[in-house]
C-alpha cells in the first residue's frame, strides 16, 4: 500500500507546467503513433482553470481529442497524455505487459503537478483504468479541484469483489498473456484504429490492484480532493457500477460532502468507452454536453 502512495511536486507557474509537458513529449518517440502523441491545448498562460483528461487501457490521447478541443474553446487550458506503454504504432506491442499500479500512480501524479502550472482551479478526469488512476488522486491529492472518475475498472461485471480479487491474484502471478478485446474480430476489432486490439492480463490486475487500494483507503479516510464526480454507463458490460456506488457511499461516510454521481440510461446502449468518437455505438452528441455541463456547472 505504501508504495502507491502520493508524492505530490506541483508546478509553481505555467512556464514549469510547459517544461514538464515538453518532458512528456519527449518520451514520444518515432515508435508512437503521431495521433497518440501527448497533446496540449493551451492559452499561451495560466487560466483560470485546467483539465487533464486521461485515457483507458489499451488507448491513448486520441480518444479524448474532440472532447478536450470542446473545453479549450470554453477558455481551458487541457493536457492529454500519453499513460506509459501506450500509443505504440504497432498495436500488438507485448510493452503492455510491464505495466504497474505503481507506474500508473507516478504517472497520475505527475499530469496533476503539471496541471497545478496550467490553471488555477484543476479538474482530473479518467476513464476505466484512469478512472482508477482519477480515484486514486481523489484520494491523495488535497491540491486536486475536481476528480471526475469515470466508469472505472473496479472490479468484474455484475461480479461480487470476491471473484474480481481473486481473478486479480491469478492473473498477477501466472505468465502474462494478451486477450483480444473481441475475438471474433481480432486484430480487425471495429473502432479507433490507434487503440491496442488486445490486452495484457498482467496490465489488467494492476488496475484491478490499484483500484483495490483506493477502496480500502476510501474505508478508511475522507478523499483529499476538493470535490468529486462519479459517472457510470448503466449499459456498460466492462465494469461493475455497484463497486462505484459503493466507493461513493463509502466516501461520504468518511465526511466528504462534495461527492456527486451521474449515470448514463442503459435506453442510450452506450459503448464502455462512450469518450472516442470512433467507437461503435457512439453518442458523443448526447454524452458530451452532458458532461460538460456536469463539469462546468457543478451541482448548481
Amino acid at each position: 500500500m505504501n508504495s502507491l502512495l502520493s508524492n505530490p511536486n506541483p508546478a509553481q507557474d505555467y512556464l514549469e507546467a510547459v517544461r514538464r509537458i515538453e518532458a512528456l513529449q519527449a518520451r514520444d518517440t518515432p515508435e508512437i503513433n503521431p495521433l497518440c502523441r501527448t497533446k496540449l491545448m493551451t492559452h499561451g498562460r495560466q487560466v483560470e482553470r485546467s483539465a487533464v483528461f486521461l485515457h483507458g487501457l489499451t488507448n491513448c490521447p486520441q480518444g479524448f481529442e474532440k472532447l478536450g478541443t470542446a473545453f479549450y474553446d470554453l477558455g481551458w487550458n487541457v493536457l492529454i497524455p500519453r499513460a506509459p506503454y501506450h500509443g505504440l504504432a504497432n498495436r500488438m506491442t507485448s510493452s503492455l505487459a510491464k505495466l504497474t499500479a505503481e507506474t500508473l500512480v507516478t504517472f497520475t501524479d505527475e499530469v496533476v503537478d503539471i496541471g497545478r502550472g496550467l490553471g488555477r482551479h484543476v479538474t482530473l478526469a479518467g476513464i476505466s483504468m484512469a478512472g482508477c488512476m482519477t480515484a486514486w488522486a481523489a484520494q491523495q491529492r488535497a491540491d486536486l479541484d475536481l476528480a471526475v472518475i469515470i466508469a472505472p475498472t473496479f472490479g468484474l461485471h455484475a461480479a461480487p469483489a470476491a471473484l474480481t480479487q481473486l481473478t486479480t491474484a491469478l492473473l498477477s502471478r501466472l505468465p502474462n498473456f494478451f486477450v483480444w478485446w473481441d475475438p471474433r474480430c481480432k486484430a480487425d476489432l471495429p473502432g479507433p484504429t490507434y487503440a491496442y486490439p488486445r490486452f495484457s492480463t498482467h496490465a489488467l490486475s494492476q488496475a484491478y490492484r490499484l483500484g483495490f487500494a483506493v477502496q480500502a483507503c476510501a474505508r478508511q479516510a475522507k478523499p483529499a480532493a476538493r470535490a468529486i464526480l462519479a459517472i457510470t454507463n448503466a449499459n456498460d458490460l466492462a465494469v461493475n457500477n455497484a463497486d462505484v456506488s459503493r466507493l461513493v457511499n463509502a466516501w461520504r461516510k468518511r465526511g466528504a460532502a462534495n461527492v456527486r454521481a451521474y449515470e448514463f440510461a442503459a435506453d442510450l446502449l452506450l459503448p464502455h468507452d462512450w469518450i472516442s468518437p470512433e467507437q461503435p455505438g457512439q453518442r458523443v452528441e448526447v454524452t458530451y454536453p452532458i458532461f460538460i455541463d456536469l463539469i462546468t456547472k457543478g451541482d448548481k
